[in-house]
Parts: C-alpha cells; structure tokens; sequence
C-alpha cells in the first residue's frame, strides 16, 4: 500500500493512505507535537470530511490497537496452516497484578505453554520481548498457543 507524505510549510507534516472505497485518512503532524487524525476525499486531501485531533497517549493508544491488530492478522494466517495454533492480543489493564512488574513474573509459558511474541506500547513494537521486560498499562501482549492456553493466559494476566 502507497502512503504520502506531505510537507506543510511552518506546520509540520501530512502522511495518509488512500483505501479501497475512495477515502483518504492520515494524520497530520503538528510541529508543536500534536496529532490530527483525518478523511477527506480521494480528490482533494484538504477537504476534510471529518477531524479529529489527539493527544500524545491518544495517538500511541491508536497506534496500539491498529499496529497489534495487525500483528495479529500476520501471525493468524502464518499459522493458519498449523492445527491448534491461534493468536491473540490481551491488554494489561490499570487493575492488572502485573502492571509495572516484569513480564517474566507471570510465568505465561511455564503455567499455560503461550507465548509472548512481541508489545505494542505507545505505537512500537516489541519484538520477543524477555522476561526481564516490565509491562505497563497499555500495553497490548499478542501471544501464540492453544486456545486453552490463550484462555489461561487471559485469566492469568487478568487475575495473578
């Protein structure tokens, strides 16, 4: 997929993406450190259709959800082929046991045979991350096992 990117002159910077119905969407990059999210036609980028501006958290908040979503999908159809094999995403939550701990703490392979394959937190990947890795809120574990496995590993990150 092709994404443009814009400069604007004394404002900062344009990047979007046309998608298969026509619409444009991107963001703009303020030069004072905002983010605005955007659509606006195919035709013409600076009518805009809708406009939402965000915070810092906001956007790296957005960029976890989509960045993990995708991970998920490319490891969902890499293992397609493998039975009993599935992908999933859990979030470490504020009431999470173990927010701001080590991710080794919960012992996910060891208590239910899942793995962590990468983090999604303020819009990076982590690939692979150690044990030695504290998780914070926010972050977006994308694991791969048996669907027993993932449920454990659901009820473990949610619960100790």
């Amino acid at each position: 997929m092709y994404m443009e990117e814009t400069d604007l002159p004394g404002l900062g910077r344009r990047k979007d993406f046309m998608t298969a119905s026509g619409r444009r969407i991107g963001v703009v990059e303020l030069r004072e450190g905002q983010t605005e999210l955007f659509v606006s036609t195919w035709d013409d980028p600076d009518t805009c259709q809708a406009s939402i501006p965000l915070t810092g958290e906001e956007a790296a908040c957005l960029g976890n959800l989509l960045g993990g979503q995708h991970i998920a999908m490319t490891l969902t159809e890499a293992h397609r082929e493998v039975p009993g094999i599935a992908t999933r995403q859990f979030s470490i939550a504020a009431d999470s046991p173990f927010q701001n701990q080590p991710m080794g703490k919960a012992r996910i392979r060891t208590r239910c045979g899942v793995s962590i394959v990468a983090i999604m937190r303020e819009g990076e990947v982590i690939p692979s991350p150690g044990p030695d890795l504290l998780l914070h809120p926010g972050d977006l574990l994308v694991a791969v096992g048996t669907q027993e496995g993932l449920d454990a590993a659901a009820d473990i990150l949610r619960n100790g």
